[in-house]
């Protein structure tokens, strides 16, 4: 693992929507990504600070159905064989993908981590309730993915109704 002191900080205050993208200018795909990639291809990779340093591995990508964007990575910390690990949901926009190392970097540090609001793989939270999603948004100083104006089509966690969007 690369532990240089290169500073990966370039995940501006209260962005949204998606992950942000440093390019690597030494490789050129005529295939997907690194804008559009297999969300399964991501399971695994490493999460960095801003510095360089190891916080965990991605163990999942949440999809928020009701409008078709990810609303989480969830991020895998500590544990060995899977024992003792601690889960975060960290806003998708928190993340930077980092293309020539093929890796995340959030800006936040292993101490601010460990405070970040976590759960354990038999107890996950409640990840469509607004209150909480909100919470989590905030710690990590992101605007929620669903107050975003790219966003298409109405959020339904906010209907009182809860009635499904016209289809077109």
């Amino acid at each position: 693992m690369d532990t240089s002191t290169t500073n990966l900080d370039s995940t501006p205050s209260g962005r949204s929507g998606g992950a942000a993208i440093l390019p690597d200018e030494g490789h050129h795909s005529s295939g997907p990504g690194p804008e559009v990639m297999d969300a399964a291809t991501l399971k695994g990779d490493n999460v960095v600070d801003g510095g360089g340093k190891d916080l965990g591995k991605i163990e999942a990508i949440m999809l928020d159905v009701t409008t078709g964007r990810i609303a989480y990575a969830v991020l895998t910390v500590g544990g060995v064989f899977g024992m003792g690990t601690k889960l975060f949901a960290i806003p998708w926009s928190a993340l930077t993908l980092d293309a020539a190392e093929k890796r995340f970097v959030l800006n936040t540090s292993k101490e601010e981590l460990e405070k970040a609001p976590g759960f354990d793989k038999e107890h996950w939270p409640a990840m469509a309730d607004q209150g909480w999603a909100a919470a989590v948004h905030t710690y990590y100083h992101v605007k929620p993915y669903w107050e975003d104006a790219r966003r298409s089509g109405p959020d339904l966690r906010a209907s009182a109704t809860g009635a499904m969007p016209p289809r077109y």
